[in-house]
């Protein structure tokens, strides 16, 4: 069979020239439509699509069978990809974030829906497929064991500064009410061997990896144990983690760093406690926040924090305190997000019940629109203000004191800053999203 993996993305109306350089440049290939290559049988023929890296999918092409894996902010132009092989007869099977949070909305749009991880289920249904046997619903019976996720195979055109993505741990035992991954990876935590992921790395071409892990601290030992066996592989990687293990663990900072290590993106979320508590993210102690970043930039690595506006505890003054305390910590890079309570999440079951939910047009479920009724302010209110935050945020002034801020930085970490805080982040505030 011809078999066509797709991403579907949905362009902003002003992309400007530098975020088609970046995206050009770096070009990051989709990590699940590489393991979906990897799990097909070689006697199909597979094209690999990913609309991210600026190609578009040609709804005109002959395929035997097309799979569109989506996130909830583009799922409506997967629905309108899938419609139109449809109409012109070819079957389309739908999976990925928002599918498996909504199947039986996914369902009216594709001939199958394959809901969370896909080692299990993509097999059979295409050996169902083949038999004319195809099943409306694929579903794993357990979180697929650790050992059997292959090797995603990856395009081979590639940006000059290519990321590879890959993968070490799967499932998040946290619980935090507003997170998605709960839908597809689920709460049981989970781990490659380490020598399958090392195996994996060093049949990489490229020099950077992102670790597309929930967090590389859910368990301290084994990612030790992994950094220890990265040592000498000439990579250079980003990862998540949780503020309370690195605040606490210099040994797990010293290794990364000398595994390759540039930058740990963290989930900061809020500066008010009472905002980290209602989302139940208990790894979050805020009065610690100051002297865990000050160590991991001990380290010599680049800080990158998250934070989201719109929680209920959160208060009109909760944005200039925001900006005053990132003042004081000396933070690399920042992401401002507006709350978003992704489909079939406990926030979006209790905002739903509490009838706070202003819109179902997914395409605004991207962190920067308001979906909701928020407690405490406006939806203006929290729309303009966070743009009002990261705007200053990245101001001229506050940029060149942050990139002239560089202690204990080596040359490719001062690099990694300045495009960050120069080009790639001010992008963010350039969007123009619908209110």
């Amino acid at each position: 069979m011809k078999i066509l993996l797709s991403a579907p993305y949905t362009r902003r109306t002003k992309d400007n020239l530098i975020l088609k350089a970046q995206e050009i440049l770096k070009r990051r290939q989709s990590l699940a439509l590489g393991i979906l290559s990897a799990l097909t049988p070689e006697q199909h023929e597979i094209e690999i699509i990913d609309e991210n890296n600026y190609s578009l999918i040609d709804t005109k092409k002959q395929y035997d069978l097309v799979a569109i894996s989506s996130i909830t902010p583009h799922i409506i132009r997967a629905y309108k990809i899938a419609d139109e092989f449809r109409a012109r007869g070819i079957p389309v099977v739908l999976g990925g974030y928002h599918p498996s949070a909504m199947p039986e909305e996914a369902k009216q749009h594709a001939d199958s829906v394959v809901i969370g991880e896909a080692e299990e289920t993509w097999p059979q249904l295409l050996k169902d497929f083949e038999n004319d046997k195809l099943k409306p619903f694929y579903k794993p019976r357990k979180p697929v064991d650790p050992k059997i996720i292959p090797h995603a195979k990856r395009d081979p055109k590639r940006g000059f500064f290519r990321t590879e993505e890959i993968q070490a741990t799967r499932g998040c035992p946290y619980r935090c009410a507003f997170c998605a991954i709960q839908n597809t990876e689920g709460h049981i935590f989970r781990k490659r061997p380490v020598e399958n992921v090392i195996d994996e790395i060093q049949k990489l071409n490229g020099k950077f990896i992102f670790f597309n892990d929930n967090s590389l601290t859910i368990d301290p030992e084994y990612t030790k144990e992994l950094f220890m066996e990265m040592k000498g592989l000439n990579k250079q990687f980003e990862c998540h983690g949780n503020i309370n293990v690195l605040g606490e663990d210099d040994e797990l900072l010293k290794l990364s760093k000398e595994a390759g290590c540039k930058t740990w993106w963290i989930g900061f979320e809020s500066i008010s406690q009472e905002s980290i508590n209602s989302i139940g993210k208990k790894t979050n102690i805020v009065k610690k926040y100051s002297i865990a970043i000050k160590k991991i930039k001990k380290h010599g690595l680049s800080v990158r924090g998250m934070f989201v506006f719109g929680f209920d505890g959160d208060t009109k003054n909760i944005f200039k305190d925001t900006l005053k305390t990132l003042k004081t910590w000396n933070i690399d890079i920042a992401y401002f997000f507006i709350l978003t309570p992704f489909p079939n999440t406990p926030l979006f079951k209790r905002l739903e019940n509490e009838e706070r939910i202003l819109t179902k047009d997914w395409s605004k479920y991207n962190y920067g629109n308001v979906v909701f009724k928020p407690k405490n302010m406006t939806s203006k209110e929290l729309y303009e203000k966070t743009r009002m935050v990261a705007k200053n945020f990245y101001s001229f002034k506050n940029t060149v004191q942050r990139i002239f801020n560089n202690k204990n930085l080596d040359f490719s970490g001062l690099i990694n800053k300045f495009w960050h805080n120069f080009l790639y982040d001010r992008n963010f505030i350039k969007r123009e999203y619908q209110f």
